[in-house]
C-alpha cells in the first residue's frame, strides 16, 4: 500500500492505459463476459460496460493529475504573506460494494478512480455477478504486475451479505456502496460503529420530461444510431428514439435509467403513438442467441415476477398497457418480461413511487411546465432527470427546479459520459458523489497547508501586546486589528489603523482604563 501511495503520476497513466490497451484490444470478450452474468444484448455491453470505462480512464490520464496536485488558496486579507494550499493525499483503502448489472464496468468505475488517486482497492461483487468478476480480476492482476506495481493491491471479494458487511466492518478507510436504497441503510448503520465516511449511490426512479415544442420528428425512424444523434450536434435530440433507450437499454435495468416519462398535452398521442410504435417491433431473447435482440433478460432471482406484479397492480387500480404487459416464456428458461408500455398511471399507484428496474415505460400527461416539476418532484428518488424543449432556456429553467443530482437537457444520461461531473443523487437515491473531479477528490484527504510566502520577509510575529502575559489593552488593540482589515468602509479602516497605533504607544491602555471607571 504505501509503495503505491508514493507512485508517480507517471507510473499511475502507465497502469491505466495498460488497461485501456487491453480492453480496446479484447472489447468483444469483455461484452461477451458481461452479458453472460447480466442478460444485456452485447450492443447494451458496449455502450455501459466498455464506452464508458474508456471515457473514465481516458479523462483519468488526461486531467486527473491537475486535479489531485496540490492547489493554491487565497490566504486571505490578515494572511496576505502566507501561502495556502490543500494537499490531496490518498485515504488509504478503499471498499466498494457493487451490483450486478454492469459486471464489467462496475468493477473497473472505483478501481480506475481510486489506484490512479493512490489507494488500494477491496471490491465486494454481487453474488450474481461472481462469475464475470473472476475474469476481470486477471485482468487487473495482470496490469498491475505489467507496470511493477504489488498484485494485492486490488483484491476482488465474492460472497453474500456477511462478506458486505466484513468489509465495512473490517477496516477500509472509505465505502462506496452502489445498489438499493435498503441495504444502503444497512451499509451506513454498519459503518457509523468505526466512523467510516460512505458514499451512496441508490435507486433511481428517473423523470424524463418531453415539453410540447420538443422536436418529434422523424419519431418513427427509430431504431438510430446513439453515436450518430450526438454528431448532430447543431440540431436537437430527437426525444422518443432517446426515451425509448432510457427506458429499454440492458432491459431496464440501470440505476439511472428513465422510468416516469412526463410529456406535455399537445404532443402526448404522438409521443405515445410513436414510442407503443417502436416498442412492439424490439425483439428480445438470450443476449448470445443465434439472432441480434434488442431486450435480454433480467438477471435477479425473481425480478421479472417483481415486474409483472408492479404492472398487473397498477393495470388493477385504472393503468392501461398499450404494449407488452407479461412474462415472456423462452425455450432458454431464462428471465424474461416484455417491453411494456403503460400510460395512465397516477401518482397514487405503487409503480410510481417503486423502482420498477425493468423494461416499462410509463407514459404520463401533464399540462404545463409548473405540474411537470411537481410530477417530477413527486417522487422519494432523485439521481438523475431529462428534459426536452426546443428552447434550450426552458428546459434549463425546467431543470434547475428538478430535485436530482443530474440533469441532461436534450438528451439522456450524457451527464455520465462527460467524466468531469459528479455522479450522484438527492433524497432516497443517496449523499456524495463518485466520478468526476468531486469523486476523484473524495478517494483523498484533503489537508490544509499554510506557510509563510516570503519567509526571509516577513513571518508572523506576536506583539508584545498579545505575549503571554496579555498587557492591559491587548483587547481594543486586536480590535482594532479588526475593524483595520474587514471594515465596510475607508473610514472604518483607518479608525482601526489609529486605534492600533494607539495602542502599541501606550494610549489605548489609558483609554481602556478610563472606559472602564
Amino acid at each position: 500500500m504505501q509503495i503505491w501511495k508514493g507512485a508517480t503520476f507517471q507510473k499511475r497513466k502507465l497502469f491505466l492505459k495498460t488497461l485501456l490497451k487491453y480492453i480496446l484490444q479484447n472489447q468483444e470478450e469483455i461484452c461477451r463476459v458481461a452479458s453472460i452474468d447480466s442478460g444485456k444484448p452485447l450492443v447494451d455491453a458496449a455502450f455501459g460496460e466498455v464506452m464508458v470505462t474508456c471515457e473514465k480512464i481516458a479523462w483519468l490520464i488526461k486531467e486527473g493529475e491537475k486535479h489531485l496536485r496540490p492547489e493554491h488558496r487565497s490566504s486571505g486579507a490578515m494572511m496576505f504573506y502566507k501561502a495556502a494550499r490543500v494537499e490531496y493525499h490518498p485515504v488509504g483503502v478503499v471498499g466498494a460494494i457493487v451490483p450486478w448489472n454492469y459486471p464489467f464496468h462496475n468493477v473497473f468505475n472505483p478501481l480506475t478512480a481510486a489506484l490512479f488517486a493512490g489507494n488500494g482497492l477491496v471490491i465486494k461483487v454481487s453474488e450474481h455477478a461472481s462469475w464475470s468478476s473472476q475474469y476481470y480480476g486477471r485482468i487487473i492482476s495482470a496490469a498491475l504486475q505489467a507496470v511493477g506495481a504489488p498484485v494485492d493491491l486490488v483484491q476482488i471479494v465474492t460472497g453474500y451479505a456477511e462478506a458486505g458487511n466484513a468489509l465495512v466492518t473490517g477496516g477500509v478507510d472509505k465505502v462506496i456502496f452502489v445498489g438499493s436504497t435498503g441495504v444502503g441503510r444497512a451499509v451506513l448503520s454498519a459503518a457509523a460503529h468505526t466512523l467510516t465516511p460512505v458514499v451512496l449511490e441508490l435507486g433511481g426512479k428517473d423523470a424524463f420530461i418531453v415539453c410540447d415544442d420538443a422536436d418529434l420528428s422523424q419519431a418513427s425512424s427509430y431504431p438510430c444510431s446513439l453515436l450518430t444523434n450526438h454528431l448532430c450536434s447543431l440540431q436537437l435530440r430527437l426525444a422518443v428514439p432517446t426515451a425509448l433507450r432510457g427506458a429499454f437499454q440492458s432491459c431496464g435495468q440501470n440505476c439511472a435509467g428513465a422510468e416516469r416519462f412526463l410529456v406535455q398535452a399537445p404532443v402526448f398521442d404522438r409521443f405515445v403513438d410513436a414510442a407503443v410504435g417502436v416498442a412492439r417491433r424490439l425483439r428480445q431473447g438470450p443476449a448470445l442467441g443465434d439472432v441480434p435482440v434488442d431486450c435480454g433478460a433480467m438477471c435477479m432471482p425473481g425480478l421479472a415476477d417483481k415486474v409483472a406484479h408492479l404492472v398487473e397492480e397498477a393495470v388493477a387500480d385504472g393503468a392501461k398497457v398499450l404494449v407488452g404487459g407479461h412474462l415472456v416464456a423462452h425455450e432458454s428458461g431464462g428471465q424474461f418480461y416484455a417491453p411494456t408500455v403503460l400510460v395512465n398511471v397516477t401518482p397514487a399507484m405503487r409503480i410510481w413511487r417503486e423502482e420498477v428496474f425493468g423494461p416499462v415505460m410509463v407514459i404520463v400527461r401533464f399540462s404545463d411546465d409548473d405540474e411537470a416539476v411537481r410530477l417530477a418532484n413527486d417522487c422519494p428518488f432523485g439521481l438523475g432527470s431529462a428534459v426536452f424543449s426546443r428552447s434550450q432556456r426552458r428546459a434549463n429553467d425546467i431543470g434547475r427546479r428538478l430535485q436530482a443530482g443530474m440533469t441532461s437537457i436534450n438528451d439522456f444520461a450524457t451527464t455520465y459520459m462527460c467524466q468531469s461531473l459528479p455522479f450522484g443523487g438527492v433524497k432516497e437515491s443517496g449523499f456524495d458523489r463518485f466520478a468526476g473531479i468531486e469523486g476523484l477528490r473524495g478517494l483523498c484527504v484533503p489537508k490544509a497547508v499554510c506557510e509563510d510566502r516570503f519567509p526571509w520577509l516577513m513571518r508572523t510575529d506576536i506583539p508584545p501586546l498579545l505575549q503571554y502575559p496579555v498587557g492591559d489593552a491587548a483587547f481594543p488593540f486586536v480590535c482594532g486589528l479588526i475593524s483595520m482589515f474587514y471594515g465596510l468602509s475607508l473610514r472604518d479602516n483607518l479608525s482601526g489603523l489609529c486605534t492600533v497605533i494607539a495602542c502599541f504607544l501606550g494610549v489605548g491602555k489609558k483609554a481602556s482604563h478610563k472606559k472602564s471607571k
